[in-house]
């Protein structure tokens, strides 16, 4: 074998690693970089409620898993439109996508109230979620919003804590406390305090606490203790009553824009998909820790909480009875809801009730009044 000089050295050494590098480019897969598609939604929450938070959180959990391909910005209420104008602007693409409740378009079709307000027949907020999802209520939704021409996909997630029945100057102690009330709520829960003798104004979350403040109204309920704090509840009145059947099973809808959502490809579909189920969980173990903290913040700034009597629970129970009679017979698909919701009950609250320990005998043993 001849050995080469230096320079051939050189040059033999240059080409070979030239053609390494053109083989090692030529081996090498074509990497195409996904765009991103950007949505715009807005919540129908003010930016400071912990609602609007949530809203953010599902948002961010989408954003994450996907990779950069998919981007969700949460404006919050007001931004683009009136909160309870969220729907028409989803419909329509003004909007990507939103944040808010089913409740909030109880005026197009009463049936869209029971999502949160109505008796649930026993159900709490998660059981109600279950019939949702594998119970017929998922289906029943799309229909209604089918019926009214509304081209959106529907999201539920989120079980929310059971609500307080309100707000007010002067505690409640019996059912004629609550006639003549001027009282603020929403959804079909509308129906139910002014078949109890209040006069119902449905204002959205971030007008409550002005309208309370300057008198307008004499009452209202929002939902939760955080939300309830932020918005400024204790500033202007010091009387909350705890525990309700007027929304006791209500959870947030994730609303998006039919066309947007078709146009994603399958994988950032199911991203979407499985978000709102994390977003669902993460949801409930947040609400339990912020919720319970402000709770305890309210009474140190002078807040009274009072148990709603059990003559005013049964008198909402009573009224749902009356209300319910009524909106199923003037509307099928309300009927149709109802019974679905019924029949999902009856079997699931049983099985539940009949497994389900006493969590307040624990606590009491724990953390109840000392024994003497």
């Amino acid at each position: 074998m001849t050995q080469k000089t230096a320079p051939q050295r050189r040059r033999f050494l240059k080409k070979a690693s030239a053609g390494a590098v053109g083989a090692t480019a030529m081996a090498a897969p074509m990497v195409s970089v996904a765009q991103t598609t950007a949505l715009r939604f807005q919540s129908t929450w003010p930016s400071k409620d912990i609602f609007h938070e949530y809203a953010q959180d599902f948002a961010t959990k989408v954003n994450n898993m996907a990779g950069g391909r998919l981007k969700i910005e949460v404006l919050p209420a007001g931004s683009v439109v009136p909160a309870f104008q969220l729907l028409e602007a989803v419909n329509k693409g003004t909007l990507d996508g939103g944040h808010g409740v089913v409740a909030y378009h109880y005026g197009k079709n009463s049936a869209l109230a029971l999502w949160g307000s109505g008796p649930s027949f026993g159900m709490d907020p998660n059981m109600l979620l279950a019939w949702h999802n594998y119970g017929g209520g998922k289906e029943l939704l799309a229909e209604i919003y089918k019926s009214l021409n509304m081209d959106v996909v529907s999201y539920l997630y989120g079980p929310m804590p059971t609500q307080p029945f309100g707000w007010f100057k002067k505690p409640i102690g019996k059912l004629e406390d609550i006639k003549g009330t001027k009282f603020r709520t929403v959804g079909l829960a509308v129906d139910m305090y002014t078949d109890m003798g209040a006069a119902v104004n449905p204002l959205p979350g971030g007008e409550i606490v002005p309208a309370l403040d300057r008198g307008l109204i004499d009452g209202a309920e929002f939902n939760n203790a955080s939300s309830d704090r932020l918005l400024g509840f204790p500033d202007v009145v010091k009387n909350c009553m705890l525990q309700s059947f007027h929304q006791s099973g209500e959870q947030f809808e994730i609303l998006f824009n039919k066309g947007k959502l078709d146009a994603l490809p399958a994988e950032l579909k199911a991203i979407v998909d499985y978000g709102v189920q994390a977003a669902s969980a993460d949801m409930s173990w947040k609400a339990a820790h912020r919720n319970s903290l402000d709770y305890g913040e309210l009474k140190k700034a002078g807040v009274k909480f009072y148990k709603t009597p059990d003559a005013i629970l049964r008198a909402q129970l009573a009224a749902w009875d009356k209300i319910i009679a009524k909106k199923g017979g003037e509307n099928p698909l309300f009927q149709k809801v109802i019974d679905s919701q019924k029949a999902f009950a009856a079997r699931a609250g049983q099985w539940w009730n009949d497994y389900t320990v006493d969590f307040k005998m624990a606590y009491n043993h724990y953390f109840g009044a000392k024994k003497a």
